[in-house]
């Protein structure tokens, strides 16, 4: 009985971690297709575009590496690495790729017109606005940070999974509301976009010295050298992820200041 029930579980776990890389690889599939289509209708598309979904699912990869989740699940350094690849450095990969332009210039006319509707829809612009997104994005960190949800999730597979799938979306929403290159309902203009891009700097790395000072997360196995290191991670990680947002919103800025250089970019 043991044995059935230990093969058993054995096979939830393989399953559990096979899935999500079935899901990314999917995901990167549909992306391609559509440059693929984007090519035989005549269409141009930017390669680095393409690069950079493409580095955004790699990152994912990693992130879901068996080795990896082992070392998350017993160290908070392994867990932050994940962290940081999950919830701030793949988002970038993905949203800057701009899928939702790609979408909308892949699908049938009817098609992407339902799209846009939804994408002009109230729940939406809400959903999408900078300060919500801040919000899903800095709060999810202190909640599962400064509360008793870490410890939750370390001994709960479900928890763990849905923990990490807020951050990716969250991540996501937030990369696209502060700096994404595709079309957002009503989004506000530079200033606002770069003031929640600075108080989230400044959110996360209070956080991390907050983490560092204090050794949270707390009532944790994780050693005292654990948390600081992993804190430290949190906070220079987070400086680069977040300066690269900084970049790209810049960047964006720049091309909708100047038709010309626009042009130029083969979106």
């Amino acid at each position: 009985m043991e044995t059935m029930q230990h093969s058993s579980g054995a096979g939830e776990s393989t399953l559990a971690a096979i899935i999500p890389f079935l899901l990314i690889t999917a995901a990167l599939v549909m992306y391609l297709a559509a440059v693929v289509r984007q090519r035989n209708m005549g269409r141009t598309w930017n390669k680095w575009r393409t690069s950079s979904f493409v580095a955004g699912i790699g990152l994912l990869a990693v992130a879901l590496l068996p080795s990896l989740m082992r070392f998350a699940h017993h160290d908070l350094r392994g867990h932050m690495i994940q962290h940081l690849l999950v919830g701030m450095f793949a988002p970038i990969g993905l949203v800057l790729a701009a899928p939702l332009t790609l979408l909308l210039r892949t699908l049938p006319v009817r098609h992407a017109r339902r799209v846009t509707a939804a994408l002009r829809s109230k729940p939406l612009h809400w959903l999408s606005h900078p300060g919500t997104t801040l919000l899903l994005n800095m709060g999810g960190m202190y909640l599962l940070y400064l509360t008793p949800l870490y410890t939750l999730m370390l001994n709960n597979s479900s928890i763990h999974l849905l923990v990490h799938l807020h951050f990716l979306a969250a991540g996501c929403l937030f990369t696209w509301s502060v700096a994404g290159p595709d079309p957002a309902p009503r989004r506000p203009g530079l200033r606002i976009r770069l003031l929640v891009l600075f108080i989230s700097i400044a959110a996360h790395a209070y956080l991390s010295k907050f983490m560092y000072a204090y050794t949270w997360p707390g009532n944790t196995p994780h050693s005292l050298e654990q948390i600081r290191e992993a804190a430290q991670m949190m906070y220079y990680g987070g400086d680069f992820a977040e300066l690269l947002l900084v970049v790209a919103l810049l960047a964006g800025w720049y091309r909708q200041r100047s038709p010309r250089s626009y042009k130029l970019q083969q979106v």
